[in-house]
Formats: C-alpha cells, sequence, structure tokens
C-alpha cells in the first residue's frame, strides 16, 4: 500500500497542525506504510527536520508548488497544488489518499469519485464557518463524509457532532499526540507559582487575555506565555494588570525551547474559551503539558474532558479569569497536590504518543478493503 498524504500549505508551519503532519507521516513510515507527502515546500526549511522529526526511510517527499514560474511566481493559488497534484496522482493510481483539508478532499472525491480517500476531521466545519459559508461548508462535510473511505477524527465530541449532521457512519477518533520526554529536570514545586506557563498560539478563542486578566489577581506568582506574533503580544502587553503577577511574554520561540520551558514549568494553563474551535480542539500543547509532567488548569470543556478525568485537572469556567487565578493560586499553595497530578499525568501521556498513535492508524489504513 502507497499513502499519499496531500497537504496543500507551506511546510513547515508555524502551526500546530504542521506538527502534527510531520509526526503523522514520520510515524506511519517506521511502522512500514509506504508513505508519499505531497506538501507546499518553504524553502530553505526542512518539512520535517524543522520540527525535530528524522527523515525515516519509507518516505517521499514530494514538494508541490502553489506559485507559477518565474517570472510570475509571486502568483500564488491552491489551484496551482491541486492541478500538480492531480499529475502526481495519474502516477500512483492505486494510492490510497490521505487528506485533512476538508475543500481539498471534496474536490478530490467529486473530480476522482473512483479513489480511495481518508479524511482526518480536525473540526466541523458546518458549525465553523463563518455565517454566509456554513451551508456551502455542510455540503462539502456531507459529501466527504459519505463518500470517504475512513474518516478519522481528533475528538469523540467532533466524531459525535459529525454523526449528528451527516448520520451515524463509522468514525475513528484519534487524538494528537506528543514526543514523550524520557527524563525531566526536578522541578520547583515548593515554588510552583513561579513556574506558571502558557504555550500556544494567541487567537482570541484561546482565552490568552482572560489569563492576562487572571495575572491581577496572582501577586507573587510569575507566568511564562510562548507564543503570539507583534500585534497579539502588543495587545496582551497593553492589557497587563498593575499590581499582579510577573508576566514573561516570550512570543514564538523553536520547539526544543518550548519543549526545556515546560520542563522546568509546574502549572501549565489551558484557558480556552466556549467557541466553537474550541469544542473540536485536539491541543497538542495538553499532551505537552501532560507528558513534561506538569499540573493543569484547564478551562471546562468537553474535549479536555475526553483527555483528562475529573481530579486530572482544576476544572475552570471558561472565559471566567477569576477562576483561572483561584486555580493557580490553589495548585500554588498545594505543591504536594500540584505533584502527585504532574506525575499522573506525566504517566498517562505514555499513552498518547505520536508512536502510539500512528500504530492506531497503521491498523485502520491496513483494516480498508482492497
Amino acid at each position: 500500500m502507497i499513502l499519499l498524504y496531500a497537504f496543500p500549505e507551506p511546510l513547515p508551519l508555524e502551526r500546530a497542525r504542521g506538527v502534527q503532519v510531520a509526526h503523522a507521516v514520520a510515524g506511519l513510515a517506521r511502522l512500514g506504510v509506504r508513505v508519499e507527502l505531497a506538501y507546499v515546500p518553504n524553502p530553505p526549511l526542512h518539512p520535517l527536520g524543522h520540527y525535530g522529526v528524522d527523515m525515516p526511510a519509507g518516505l517521499t517527499l514530494t514538494p508541490l508548488s502553489r506559485s507559477l514560474p518565474r517570472p510570475f511566481n509571486r502568483i500564488h493559488s491552491n489551484r496551482l497544488f491541486l492541478w500538480r497534484l492531480e499529475r502526481r496522482l495519474a502516477q500512483v493510481p492505486d494510492a490510497l489518499l490521505f487528506v485533512r483539508h476538508l475543500k481539498l478532499a471534496a474536490m478530490l472525491l467529486r473530480r476522482h469519485p473512483g479513489r480511495k480517500l481518508v479524511y482526518e476531521a480536525h473540526e466541523v466545519f458546518s458549525d465553523t464557518a463563518p455565517p454566509g459559508r456554513q451551508a456551502r461548508q455542510f455540503a462539502m462535510e456531507r459529501l466527504v463524509m459519505r463518500s470517504a473511505a475512513l474518516v478519522v477524527a481528533n475528538s469523540e465530541p467532533t466524531a459525535a457532532r459529525l454523526r449528528e449532521l451527516h448520520g451515524q457512519r463509522n468514525i475513528a477518533v484519534l487524538p494528537n499526540g506528543v514526543d514523550w520526554p524520557e527524563v525531566l529536570p526536578e522541578k520547583d514545586w515548593a515554588q510552583a507559582g513561579q513556574h506558571v506557563v502558557y504555550a500556544g498560539s494567541f487567537f482570541a478563542w484561546k482565552g490568552v487575555s482572560d489569563l492576562v486578566r487572571a495575572a491581577g489577581d496572582l501577586p507573587g506568582c510569575r507566568i511564562t506565555l510562548l507564543g503570539g506574533d507583534a500585534g497579539q503580544l502588543a495587545r496582551e502587553r497593553g492589557a497587563t494588570p498593575a499590581g499582579g503577577a510577573q508576566l514573561d511574554f516570550r512570543g514564538q520561540v523553536p520547539h526544543k525551547e518550548v519543549a526545556r520551558e515546560l520542563g522546568a514549568a509546574c502549572i501549565a494553563v489551558l484557558p480556552n474559551r466556549d467557541h466553537a474551535d474550541s469544542r473540536f480542539t485536539s491541543p497538542i500543547k495538553l499532551f505537552e503539558y501532560m507528558a513534561a509532567g506538569c499540573a493543569i488548569v484547564a478551562s471546562d470543556l468537553p474535549p479536555l474532558r475526553d483527555v483528562l478525568a475529573e481530579d486530572e485537572a482544576i476544572w475552570v469556567r471558561p472565559g471566567d479569569a477569576a477562576g483561572l487565578a483561584a486555580g493557580i493560586r490553589r495548585l500554588a499553595a498545594a505543591p504536594a497536590l500540584a505533584r502527585g497530578m504532574g506525575a499522573r499525568l506525566r504517566e498517562k501521556a505514555r499513552g498518547y504518543t505520536w508512536r502510539v498513535r500512528a500504530e492506531h492508524l497503521a491498523q485502520l489504513l491496513r483494516g480498508l478493503p482492497d
């Protein structure tokens, strides 16, 4: 079996989905699946090496530009990627297609109705699209859900909503994963309030603004925030309350540095708001928090409850800055509670490694009928 994984975006990509794709294709190749990754190149960066992922045997890289040749190379279009992808598809007529972009999946199923395609759902576009585009997104999603050979969802809430909208077909659930570090530095649990971290993007639904407001009720604490672009950082710095926790905005940092910061952190925060995007998330950062042995303060949302039990986080109401502050204070004031939670979560993260995820996915792919 040849698996052709089509990713119509530049790799590497400074978004979590780039990390997930790199680990997915490498993990499958290490398990003996012949994988070809068709992607938009982002020179001079390597699509896997940028994330610290080694290039395995059995993985072929096929860069497909979205640009016209020079001197017209400033013109970009996803149609150019699709045209080049279809030329490649003609050369591998028996390849199993794997797509996580709804629009691309729908286009391929319409244009190549006889091809087997696996669709990986990371959100429900019928719900998350702007109102004016929801009907079109629903139609594309309905086509893909009824025509794909296999649908894989990133969480049970995503799978449940897709079933509700499009019928009770079998949907496999595979959350995102993590590189589980064998060794961690000793954490300073006695001063846990000095080692609080948030890592991730700064989109409004991520709730970073709520964490910044919560800092006003946390004097004596120190919170490190990893992520955000220049405009987002300026906005949050401008909203920093006086007299509260020390906020250390680090911006976007290399993945190795994120891992190092999480290894030293005691308390990690997932302050997601109750938003359509939050309802279908499977945050890689959640699994990284767990693998790093951090105690967690998290918004009480179904996708997070899908992973963490009642006693595996301090749960707070989404969008509640005072609740976030109270949760952080509770862990900072109880080092034994925080340390025990971190130890349990680190052990639990063994079941969410990229290797485990690849094994489940390989089993699903090999179980597809010829």
